[in-house]
């Protein structure tokens, strides 16, 4: 039997990835970042606990267990990552050192390649993940007005292109003007900082880059997002279908008709 390493770091989709690949049957070995991945991951299957910028000691670890297969998957802030790489290890200084931007895109596509070169398999998580991903269509909350709508589709199609500039995956839009773009903040901060500057009635879209590659950094919605719009007092949320992580589907469906934010999935072209 093939064993598979999982590199967690934030959030619950990996260990959502690990109930699914162990209920599956497969032979898993979680590789978790201390202060940043779920300490409940560790009651799921075997965990190696390491800190951020440990590179070599990950690398070394993962040949010692027999991995092949590998999967990356769950938060690590980019502003963490950028800020604590005077504390990472030889392996990881020269690694960032080499880069030629320090974008998401680049960091995680150089990661696969350093991990390919090492002699490990990157794969796609989503056949254990499939369930997750964002349908389409209305999905939670009131039906949205026709000029919600409206703004969607202008705010989906400036997502896409902020996207594919690996500068965010979010843009908050009212009345057919961008009111905020994602940068290093992160999703959250930037639907906050919409309600601030547009007042009520935004409209917060995400998207996934353009020929996403499954295997990083696909968009990720939850709980969280809808109780930062419920701050910023928006209104609709509009979602990539089929390349978006849904996470606690039933609890996120309850809260959007609970704040009265509408929900729909749109697939893109």
């Amino acid at each position: 039997m093939r064993r598979i390493g999982l590199i967690a770091g934030a959030g619950e989709l990996p260990v959502e990835f690990s109930k699914s690949a162990v209920s599956k049957g497969e032979d898993l070995k979680i590789y978790a970042i201390k202060g940043i991945t779920e300490k409940s991951i560790q009651n799921i299957a075997p965990t190696t606990w390491l800190y951020l910028g440990q590179a070599q000691k990950l690398i070394d670890k993962m040949k010692e267990d027999n991995i092949k297969d590998v999967v990356m998957l769950g938060k690590i802030e980019h502003y963490h990552l950028i800020y604590s790489i005077h504390r990472f290890d030889k392996r990881a200084k020269d690694f960032f050192g080499q880069l030629i931007d320090k974008r998401a895109k680049s960091i995680l596509e150089a990661v696969l390649k350093e991990l390919e070169k090492e002699g490990f398999n990157p794969i796609d998580p989503t056949p254990y993940l499939s369930s997750l991903l964002f349908p389409e269509g209305h999905i939670a909350g009131p039906q949205p007005q026709s000029s919600l709508i409206e703004d969607a589709k202008f705010g989906l199609k400036i997502a896409k292109e902020v996207a594919q500039l690996d500068i965010g995956q979010t843009v908050v839009v009212k009345d057919k003007i961008v009111i905020a773009v994602e940068g290093i903040e992160g999703t959250d901060k930037c639907i906050l900082r919409g309600g601030e500057l547009g007042g009520e009635g935004t409209v917060v879209c995400k998207v996934a880059r353009r020929n996403q590659d499954m295997r990083y950094d696909v968009p990720v919605i939850g709980v969280k997002t809808l109780k930062s719009m419920k701050k910023a007092k928006s209104k609709l949320l509009a979602v990539e279908a089929g390349k978006t992580f849904l996470l606690q589907s039933n609890r996120f469906r309850e809260l959007a008709d609970k704040y009265s934010i509408s929900v729909i999935g749109v697939e893109i072209q």
